[in-house]
């Protein structure tokens, strides 16, 4: 019987590369969704699978429980592993493994687009000019610099750390709080530690979300939070959607507390139609692209790639997320 693959991420698939080459050339029986797929279309697609090279698909417990005993290995494309059951995984010895070190420059970039797209109005002006209003006696949108302005991030991890870096140069100052925060690094370049996350939020201009989604940081920005936050903060999040409770932030959005909200990620992906960030002033949205560039894809791809033929083929060159 044929090793058989479930390859269900797009971004992988959609992006040519070396590692459609290094997938196919195996001699694996490969069959392709177009993920993220919810609980019941991998319901109906498990058990009959050696391994899952997945993005965002929801494999929870029953997902396991249905694949097993033929699933061997669950190789995420990405980092974040909050959409597996990985305690459930780990209960049943079922390896799983992701590719961390490999899109943090991408999505740090992609952070900065949608702070300088919100501060400067670039979005909201281009689409006007578009429409044909820039004629005579137009009263054009006026944003703010950055400049001077604090940046706070939530999260001092690999992405948190090339905001961070990326912050400087534009002369922000940098203050964080992680709990496992990295005192060399924070020498080094010039960012401040804080005692909590409520530290920084009463003293951040922006704020800037890189914290991994779990029981503790999910609706971590809620109506307290933005109680506490500068009047006008940008919030930016490009990690985990569940990490903001969107309806507050729609209302801090309408109010003007909040001045703007860039975001990568949304509660619901795709969203459902009228989801309200998507009417929402000052509040620019991209769809889950953030580390969707050619050259983070052929990082991630190649790097899930090797993980899952390594770990089959018996080679220890592969990085696995859970211990058992």
């Amino acid at each position: 019987m044929s090793t058989r693959i479930l390859l269900s991420t797009t971004s992988y698939q959609d992006t040519p590369g070396p590692h459609h080459a290094l997938l196919e050339g195996q001699g694996y029986e490969i069959v392709r969704e177009r993920g993220p797929l919810p609980e019941s279309a991998m319901l109906d697609l498990a058990g009959e699978f050696d391994a899952f090279l997945c993005g965002d698909d929801a494999i929870t417990g029953a997902v396991i429980e249905k694949s097993l005993p033929r699933l061997k290995v669950i190789s995420k494309y990405g980092i974040g592993l909050d959409k597996i059951d990985v305690a459930h995984a780990t209960a049943r010895k079922l390896a799983v493994l992701n590719t961390p070190g490999v899109n943090h420059t991408t999505v740090a970039e992609h952070t900065f687009g949608l702070l300088l797209g919100l501060a400067k109005k670039i979005q909201e002006n281009a689409v006007d000019v578009r429409a044909g209003k820039w004629v005579a006696g137009w009263k054009k949108p006026v944003g703010h610099e950055i400049l001077g302005k604090t940046m706070g991030i939530l999260g001092l991890g690999r992405i948190g750390k090339e905001v961070a870096t990326r912050a400087r140069a534009f002369g922000m100052p940098v203050i964080a709080f992680d709990p496992y925060f990295d005192e060399a690094f924070a020498a080094e370049h010039g960012v401040e530690r804080c005692a909590s996350m409520d530290d920084v939020l009463h003293r951040a201009d922006v704020v800037s979300l890189h914290c991994f989604l779990d029981d503790s940081t999910r609706g971590m920005i809620n109506t307290a939070k933005i109680a506490e936050m500068r009047d006008g903060v940008i919030v930016l999040n490009c990690a985990r959607g569940e990490l903001v409770e969107t309806d507050c932030v729609v209302k801090a959005l309408a109010s003007g507390k909040v001045g703007g909200y860039g975001a990568d990620v949304l509660d619901a992906e795709p969203p459902t139609p009228g989801h309200p960030l998507l009417g929402a002033p000052n509040c620019i949205v991209t769809s889950h692209i953030a580390s969707r560039t050619y050259e983070s894809v052929e990082r991630q791809a190649l790097r899930a790639t090797h993980n899952l033929i390594n770990f089959l083929n018996g080679d220890a060159d592969f990085i696995q997320a859970n211990r058992f």
